[in-house]
């Protein structure tokens, strides 16, 4: 275990707090104010915001914009397309969470046109997903992984060289890949699965990181490894689902250096 990586996080999530980083959303009805909850908890300021007459000015005034596919109509791509080109333009980081990819030729058809209109900062999804992201192996069930996140690291990185950005493969182990850097982060819990929307907290979270920490593959692996001591912290006070959710979210408004230097299991 790499001490520079705890190190990092420690540093980074003490500037993120310090910061409070205004986080611009476009994101689905399911998780709207779980990911919202959990930007305040961890420290920053969230703005849900996705009618295409005012995401412009919401990617200009914001620190970073999370675009999360969850629920789409033609007006929400459009409205995605037209903020990932702003970010892009005037140099904002820029999340992109390719929910359910591979599900439906809609959420393909979506992604391309993000894609198109402006490249991540950074990808974040689970295998499934990282995998139809450039293609149609990938074996979905809804929004949840049949396939494990190791078997997404090849396409993971094919997908690094597409963006020029990070991906981030979620799952036992997160994986975060940039060119040639990678790191693993093994921290979390299977509790985690059977709350809806922690993936797309992950990437709300990583839009956070990102706003405060230019090296957006630091920012991604300090994001993924708060969002898994945080998943381990709520575990330790709950074993059912219900209850883990507001814990989780305790703990992410909880976590501090110490917790970190004894919990962070990566390299």
């Amino acid at each position: 275990m790499s001490k520079s990586i705890i190190e990092n996080t420690i540093e980074d999530l003490e500037t993120l707090r310090s910061k409070s980083p205004l986080v611009h959303n476009i994101t689905n009805y399911v998780v709207m104010n779980n990911t919202a909850n959990a930007l305040l908890a961890i420290g920053a300021s969230p703005i849900m915001a996705h009618a295409i007459e005012e995401v412009e000015e919401m990617v200009t005034i914001c620190s970073a914009t999370v675009i999360n596919i969850g629920t789409l109509s033609e007006p929400w791509i459009q409205s995605m397309e037209k903020a990932a080109a702003k970010a892009v333009s005037i140099h904002k980081p820029l999340v992109l969470d390719p929910v359910g990819a591979g599900a439906s030729n809609l959420r393909n058809m979506a992604i391309r046109r993000i894609l198109g209109a402006g490249s991540p900062s950074i990808v974040r999804g689970n295998a499934s997903e990282i995998l139809s992201t450039l293609n149609s192996s990938g074996k979905t069930k809804g929004v949840d992984s049949t396939d494990s996140s190791e078997s997404a690291v090849d396409s993971g990185k094919s997908l690094s060289k597409v963006t020029g950005g990070v991906v981030v493969i979620s799952g036992a182990t997160d994986y975060i890949l940039s060119g040639t850097e990678k790191a693993q982060v093994r921290n979390g819990d299977p509790l985690m699965t059977k709350v809806t929307g922690l993936g797309c907290t992950a990437s709300a979270i990583c839009g956070a990181f990102a706003a405060i920490q230019p090296n957006q593959f630091r920012a991604a692996t300090s994001a993924m490894a708060i969002m898994g001591i945080a998943g381990e912290m709520a575990k330790s006070k709950t074993s059912s689902p219900g209850s883990f959710q507001i814990a989780f979210l305790d703990a992410l408004y909880e976590i501090g250096a110490d917790t970190i230097k004894q919990k962070l299991n990566g390299e």
